[in-house]
């Protein structure tokens, strides 16, 4: 059997994740053994934990109470859904993944890199990316696209310098690993970005 291909979409809100994974998902470039999923969520356990993240109503949550949630959600994700997929030689798009928390959590909420690494240890191990798409755009362009979309979640309240952390992570990790990490300038089309995402997708297929 085939081994499976693991993609995470990475970036911060109003990046245009959820409008390149729209076009992935409704295209017929990958067949039928194709999983989208999405962090936090993927499978029923995860979503719930979701949805307590997210809610507006968990203001104010400790920063360590939400990295160890996500956590615990990426952990039902990683057992459940991720690993059985790629095991089956499926190709898994993740929207999100622990390059996520990298960003929001160290560089938006300061937390402690090494604790994240070591949360890595335990939950993730080898079960890393092999391609991860990093959607880039200019901080107050994305936020102005997440304010007119109307309904905001706890994560979409948070503020430009939050954001500015988060994307300023992102980018470092995307230079300190660049075999890894493509990064795309969402300032263009978008079907100039869903181009560049299948042709970075189709070559690792056939790699």
């Amino acid at each position: 059997m085939k081994k499976g291909l693991f993609v995470s979409i990475e970036g911060i809100e109003g990046s245009g994740k959820s409008t390149l994974i729209s076009q992935l998902h409704t295209s017929c470039f990958f067949g039928n053994d194709v999983l989208f999923t999405r962090e936090p969520g993927g499978v029923p356990l995860a979503e719930n934990l979701r949805a307590l993240l997210i809610d507006q109503s968990a203001t104010p949550m400790h920063a360590m109470t939400e990295l160890l949630m996500i956590y615990a959600a990426r952990n039902e994700h990683i057992l459940q859904c991720i690993q059985p997929a790629l095991a089956q030689g499926k190709l898994v798009i993740t929207d999100r993944f622990f390059d996520a928390s990298y960003a929001y959590q160290v560089g938006g909420r300061h937390l402690s890199e090494d604790q994240l690494a070591q949360l890595d240890a335990w939950v993730v191990g080898d079960c890393v990316p092999d391609l991860t798409i990093l959607l880039n755009a200019p901080v107050d362009i994305c936020l102005k696209r997440v304010h007119h979309r109307g309904s905001l979640d706890r994560f979409d309240q948070e503020t430009a310098s939050f954001f500015a952390a988060a994307q300023q992570v992102y980018l470092q990790r995307a230079e300190q690993d660049p075999q890894r990490f493509l990064v795309i300038d969402t300032l263009q089309s978008r079907d100039d970005c869903f181009d560049l995402c299948v042709k970075a997708i189709r070559a690792r297929l056939v790699a």
